[in-house]
């Protein structure tokens, strides 16, 4: 098992892992692997202001960045100025037509999953996020076939910061915890891998971390995450250089 580096390092300035400790590799999905934050983060602000919840953008992102659909739901039906009937499907279709339209994945994902193939090392999903808006991105940025194995906060009964999610992926794939990497993104699932007992790796490679990655990565390690990485090749560096050349 590779052991912890130091918290609170900038992005990328700890010694890269070594991939072969682990058995594998949970990634969360948004801002993991579509760069999708940005278009959620703005289509959800524009959907609480209808909804009578006039929130800043960081506002947004602080309180609602990595957590479940039925968690926001919950937030809106609390403090909703109005009925919160129909926010979810509201907001999903703003989302999905977005999505259809300009979502990409995020840069050097998909050569590190060929990485992840070069090394015959699992990997999954494992998102906040539910089935139909995984789908939708996955279908957007032409990367479905790539996962056979997907997992959503719709399967169990608490969602991040609990660890359920990922004790339940790690379970279905049949891996122990502790032989698991989680590559998040936000604080609860940073949060709920050390809490599955799982290593973590913060990442701030998203777009919507541009000009605060070392603000947010210092953030990550004060949740426990055990290495901050901007960037796939940070992970496997030797490897990752190797394939590209071909």
């Amino acid at each position: 098992m590779a052991g912890d580096n130091a918290k609170g390092s900038k992005p990328d300035a700890q010694p890269p892992l070594s991939l072969e400790a682990f058995d594998l590799i949970i990634f969360d999905f948004d801002g993991v692997i579509a760069d999708s934050e940005i278009i959620s983060l703005s289509t959800l602000k524009e959907t609480l202001t209808e909804y009578g919840i006039d929130l800043q953008a960081q506002e947004v992102r602080s309180l609602f960045l990595g957590k479940s659909l039925s968690t926001i739901e919950a937030f809106v039906a609390e403090h909703s100025t109005t009925s919160a009937r129909g926010f979810a499907h509201t907001w999903q279709a703003k989302l999905f037509r977005r999505f259809k339209r300009e979502l990409s994945p995020i840069a050097e994902v998909k050569d590190f999953l060929g990485v992840l193939t070069t090394l015959n090392l699992p990997y999954c999903i494992a998102s906040s996020g539910t089935f139909e808006r995984i789908s939708v991105a996955l279908t957007a940025m032409q990367m479905t076939a790539l996962f056979g194995n997907v997992f959503s906060a719709e399967q169990v009964e608490h969602g991040k910061p609990a660890p359920d999610l990922f004790l339940y992926a790690a379970a279905q794939v049949g891996v122990p915890p502790r032989n698991c990497l989680v590559i998040e993104d936000s604080p609860y699932g940073v949060r709920a891998a050390k809490a599955a007992n799982m290593y973590c790796a913060g990442f701030v490679g998203g777009a919507h971390l541009r000009g605060i990655e070392d603000q947010h990565g210092e953030f990550l390690s004060q949740q426990g995450a055990d290495l901050i990485i901007s960037s796939y090749e940070a992970l496997a560096p030797a490897i990752f250089r190797q394939r590209a050349k071909q």
